[in-house]
């Protein structure tokens, strides 16, 4: 088992992307931390299944925006689990969709501050376990809607993108000491997420790939292992959309 011994942190992993992370990692040996900030339920629900399937796992509470919780979070972890060495940043920052003449700043600034915020206080949170092993990886789920935006995702948008721009960020500081940092830009997933997004919409994005389907969690989940096992990558942005990036 590749991840055998080592510690996973993975925000927002009560449901959809996140769970499916999370097993996936304790499917290869990863003890992982699952962090919830609203469901509690669903969280032991993940716990649950990684257990069933002989895995270690717990559940942690923390609102991913907030400093203080998620230094405390790391702190929870280590002491249960052991040193945090993989972080997978997914925390839903949720965010209204309307059109940018219509679109109130109050709601553009905070989706743009907790995203990036989300990201900030959770590196900064693990950084010192990853800098006493001298290794480490931190994988963000961005999102296609980085580079290919469509309407009424300006903030969304505009928030991933940031986020990417970090990731780059951290991958030239952080090099030097044994952390990567890459991320995962899904298209469209199917997952809680998407579930009010009609069904045309999706049949439209499936047709647009060259593998004529949408993505499920666990195509997500698959991306960031791999990014896991790429030893010398960092600072990558890896597309998981059927090919669609290639239009």
């Amino acid at each position: 088992m590749p991840l055998q011994g080592n510690v996973a942190l993975v925000t927002g992993a009560s449901r959809g992307i996140g769970a499916a992370v999370a097993k996936a990692l304790a499917a290869q040996g990863a003890a992982v931390a699952v962090n919830y900030f609203g469901s509690e339920d669903a969280a032991l629900g993940v716990v649950s299944d990684i257990q069933a399937a002989g895995g270690r796992a717990m559940a942690v509470k923390a609102d991913a925006r907030d400093q203080a919780q998620v230094e405390a979070m790391a702190a929870t972890v280590k002491a249960q689990l052991g040193p945090i060495g993989i972080l997978v940043l997914n925390a839903a920052i949720g965010f209204p969709m309307a059109a940018f003449q219509h679109y109130p700043w109050e709601a553009f600034e905070s989706k743009i501050l907790g995203e990036l915020g989300a990201a900030f206080h959770g590196c900064r949170a693990v950084l010192p376990q990853m800098l006493e092993r001298k290794d480490g990886d931190i994988v963000a789920i961005t999102s296609g809607l980085a580079r290919d935006p469509g309407w009424g995702f300006c903030a969304h948008s505009a928030a991933k993108a940031g986020l990417e721009g970090f990731v780059r960020a951290l991958a030239f500081e952080l090099g030097p000491m044994g952390i990567r940092v890459n991320a995962v830009a899904p298209g469209l997933t199917l997952t809680d997420a998407t579930a009010s997004l009609p069904a045309k919409h999706k049949q439209a994005a499936a047709e647009h790939t060259p593998l004529r389907r949408n993505g499920q969690a666990e195509d997500v989940a698959e991306a960031v292992l791999g990014l896991l096992r790429a030893r010398f990558v960092t600072g990558a942005t890896l597309p998981v959309n059927g090919g669609s990036s290639v239009f």
